[in-house]
């Protein structure tokens, strides 16, 4: 008995070692793999947005799908290495429940009308508009189920219904189902439906896109909100996924956020404000540069966090720009000896990493937030104004 209990007691901590070092393995990985993707994503769309001949911009397009198609995988292997490693935690706030199914049909649409799919949404009239839930997870629920459905259809119909299941006082349980007419699971296929990379088929992946590890997720996600996932299919007919998620109503009144952030603001009072960029990549410096112009602001560059040090010393910046891996003293180091005499100035790191996995180590060493690369534009503009703001509201 001893002797199997050592066994099995060295069976497990072999299986954590490994599970670590696939972790580890996959984080610098991924950490390789965004950095250069933040350049090929960066410089699409600047061609893009630089009036490119006629016939360069099938070409430009295919670039960028690609790119973004890459980028998604990546996040989705990130996603499932989390989930499987419980690193994902809920993140509830409130929100229109109506209004976020409404954004991501409409970001879904395109796809929809290229494969001559007409998307519907049905919403329960019991149901309150405004939860206070983890919104951002359920909009990648949706989003995998009805961009797997999509796939799936060709000259149909996708039904999107969000309805009340059940409730106690201001919780409620919501029921969501997405319905199509395409081509439909086999019996034998939904078995194993919803494991990592299970999806059917290399051939399949190849002739309906997708990474095979949408449903993986979806199931992952709605787990950690403690909810429950089933569905029902028909080859020839179609299929229809279920899920339900406890959420809690909430009262609170949204209030509307910009979408141009710095439109608004005079040019004047734009050129008064000084960011300095630390980042040791040529190309994501040119990049970021042009990203920050476009806004009407302007930078210093440097390459390394000895001299953005010293730059910081000498010059008052209103937000610094800082990248994590450099060669000399990183980003975390240069953070670090910087709090020690301005304990004030806005510092975002700019990385590539895995955030939530290093999150602990980047308020350590004194980061104000986290910019992930490559970074949504609107984002990026977002966590900018917002910081520049709280600065002039000094």
């Amino acid at each position: 008995m001893h002797k199997k209990n050592a066994e099995l007691t060295i069976a497990m901590e072999k299986a954590e070692l490994a599970t670590k070092t696939k972790a580890n393995f996959l984080s610098t990985v991924t950490h390789e793999l965004r950095t250069p993707l933040y350049a090929v994503t960066g410089l699409t769309n600047m061609l893009l947005e630089e009036d490119p001949k006629p016939a360069q911009v099938q070409h430009l397009k295919s670039l960028k799908f690609s790119g973004d198609y890459l980028l998604t995988f990546i996040n989705d292997i990130l996603q499932i290495n989390k989930i499987e490693a419980n690193k994902v935690d809920i993140e509830p706030e409130v929100f229109n429940l109506k209004k976020k199914a409404e954004n991501v049909m409409s970001a879904l649409n395109n796809s929809a009308l290229d494969n001559n799919i007409s998307l519907h949404l049905e919403y329960d009239k019991n149901l309150p508009t405004n939860f206070n839930a983890d919104q951002l997870k359920i909009s990648q629920i949706l989003i995998n189920l009805i961009g797997n459905s999509i796939k799936f259809t060709k000259d149909g119909d996708i039904w999107i219904r969000i309805i009340k299941q059940s409730q106690d006082g201001e919780n409620f349980v919501v029921r969501f189902e997405v319905e199509d007419n395409g081509i439909g699971i086999s019996e034998e296929k939904q078995q194993n439906m919803f494991e990592s990379f299970s999806q059917g088929s290399i051939q399949i992946n190849r002739k309906y896109g997708g990474t095979g590890l949408g449903l993986s997720i979806v199931k992952g996600l709605i787990d950690i909100l403690k909810g429950k996932i089933y569905m029902k299919s028909q080859l020839g007919k179609g299929t229809t996924f279920f899920f339900e998620i406890p959420m809690k109503k909430s009262n609170e009144i949204i209030v509307e956020k910009k979408a141009n952030y710095f439109n608004e603001i005079d040019e004047i009072e734009l050129s008064n404000i000084k960011i300095l960029v630390v980042e040791d990549n040529k190309i994501n410096q040119m990049i970021t540069k042009k990203i920050l112009n476009k806004m009407k602001l302007y930078c210093e560059v440097v390459d390394n966090g000895e001299e953005a040090v010293d730059m910081v010393k000498t010059t008052k910046y209103d937000v610094v720009l800082m990248d994590i891996h450099m060669p000399g003293i990183s980003g975390m180091e240069a953070t670090k000896i910087i709090r020690t005499f301005d304990k004030e100035l806005t510092i975002f790191a700019l990385t590539a990493v895995t955030i939530e996995d290093k999150m602990q180590e980047f308020e350590e060493a004194g980061f104000t937030d986290i910019i992930p690369k490559p970074f949504k534009q609107e984002d990026f503009e977002k966590k900018l104004f917002n910081a520049l703001m709280h600065t002039e509201n000094k």
